[in-house]
């Protein structure tokens, strides 16, 4: 037991060996890192103003993009931002407003990390400190602070998880927002960030890649195959345990057709053990309220969220002036698209929304269209950056205010709504007790 709680521990834990592959990628990491933030050569940390409120300690991923370039000798922005990107999914640079760890080449906001928070410092949080952060969030009345979809779904399991212990757990959420608000509020906000980052790392969206998942040592295992004897699928025949390519035959130096069958069976295996499927909130068609609430934040909510993207391209549907928004969709799909297709795809967007004769054609202004049209002789994944600015401005003062008014968006709200009431008023009827979510906070955390 006792070994088994020992080899257990190795795998999440960082290797404190300081010739570890792992501590080698961190130290060139971190030795990044450092020079990013230098003050005179580095990337220039400034305070953003917002409207309302200021935005402190941040860089844009295009000065980011930048720097590395110039500094690390890349010629390729594509070679810079995967290196970026790489540098962010173990949490050493984080999007202030984004769960997903990844670098963009545009404005979007990005801070450092704290050097408490790196993963070089070799410590693995367990789901207990999870559980006090979630409910730290929940009692701080922020909305940025608020609750994702994925991280409410994770409370509600920690909290039937730890039943027994959820008082402690609570009253130790309870200390730390005490100590938080002594704190002085551009402190507060920082530390906030970095912490929501640190369980971005640790605790990832469903769908995103787990960088603290698997230990290189695991990978080491196919240098020697024959000290594998059990399956972790059941116990079979070491033919079926093992990939055939690595195991030895005395009859056949060369691979059969079955061997071959086994080969592609074990790595489908393999890969289905390891991917992450998405949260049943993600995959469902019937968006919660707190969900459809969000939409009418800003356009920017609505299109983040494949269901509120789907509701609003049936809206613009119904009302034949869908164009703007499929435009915008194609644009942002060709960013994402490896580089080989990009001329391609750029000149069939054109030919759809921009052509003469177009068969969706959007209306810009002549300023945006010569400037796409100019971008276009040597095509790229930015070549309709300023069309689609300009039909982001358009659908912004237009046809997304007209979609929060309609009776599509409405309904939705109100629909949910009244679920809640229902359930609501359900719940004290039959147990004399409000369903989870539906009561004051400190009963819903407080064990009966």
């Amino acid at each position: 037991m006792a070994q088994a709680s020992q080899d257990q521990g190795a795998v999440g834990v960082a290797d404190p060996d300081e010739d570890s592959p792992n501590m080698i990628a961190y130290r060139k990491i971190e030795d990044i890192i450092t020079r990013l933030q230098d003050e005179t050569e580095g990337v220039p940390v400034r305070t953003v103003k917002s409207f309302l409120s200021k935005i402190p300690s941040v860089v844009t991923g295009s000065d980011i993009v930048q720097w590395m370039m110039k500094n690390l000798i890349i010629d390729d922005p594509a070679e810079a931002i995967h290196i970026g990107s790489l540098i962010a999914a173990q949490g050493y640079i984080f999007p202030i407003s984004d769960h997903v760890l990844t670098l963009k080449d545009d404005g979007t906001l990005y801070r450092f990390q704290a050097p408490y928070f790196w993963p070089s410092n070799c410590w693995e949080p367990e789901n207990t400190d999870y559980a006090i952060y979630l409910c730290k969030r929940t009692m701080q009345n922020k909305t940025r602070l608020e609750l994702a979809d994925y991280e409410a779904e994770n409370l509600a399991r920690l909290q039937r998880a730890f039943a027994r212990k959820w008082e402690f757990i609570f009253m130790q959420a309870e200390a730390q927002v005490k100590i938080d608000r002594k704190k002085d509020k551009t402190e507060r906000k920082i530390l906030d960030s970095q912490e929501r980052a640190f369980w971005d790392v640790h605790r990832p969206v469903p769908g995103c890649v787990n960088t603290t998942e698997m230990d290189i040592r695991k990978c080491r295992r196919l240098k020697n195959p024959q000290r594998v004897k059990k399956s972790v699928y059941g116990v079979v025949d070491d033919t079926q345990t093992q990939s055939p390519v690595h195991t030895p035959s005395l009859q056949n130096n060369k691979g059969t057709r079955e061997d071959v069958e086994k080969e592609i069976l074990f790595l489908n295996t393999q890969l289905d053990r390891h991917c992450m499927k998405m949260s049943k909130v993600a995959e469902t068609k019937d968006p919660s309220q707190q969900r459809v609430k969000k939409w009418g934040f800003s356009l920017d909510e609505a299109l983040k969220d494949p269901v509120g993207r789907e509701q609003f391209l049936k809206f613009l549907e119904s009302e034949f002036s869908s164009e703007n928004l499929l435009f915008w969709l194609a644009v942002q799909d060709l960013k994402c698209r490896p580089l080989q297709e990009v001329p391609a795809r750029a000149q069939e967007i054109w030919q759809e929304f921009l052509a003469e004769g177009a068969p969706s054609a959007i209306n810009l202004d002549s300023h945006s269209y010569e400037r796409t049209s100019q971008n276009l002789k040597d095509p790229g994944r930015y070549s309709f950056e300023d069309a689609q600015d300009h039909i982001y401005k358009l659908m912004k003062s237009d046809s997304y205010p007209r979609f929060l008014r309609s009776n599509a968006y409405q309904d939705l709200l109100l629909a949910k709504k009244k679920v809640r009431l229902n359930l609501k008023s359900l719940s004290a009827a039959y147990t004399g007790k409000f369903l989870p979510g539906h009561f004051p906070l400190k009963e819903y955390f407080t064990p009966i």
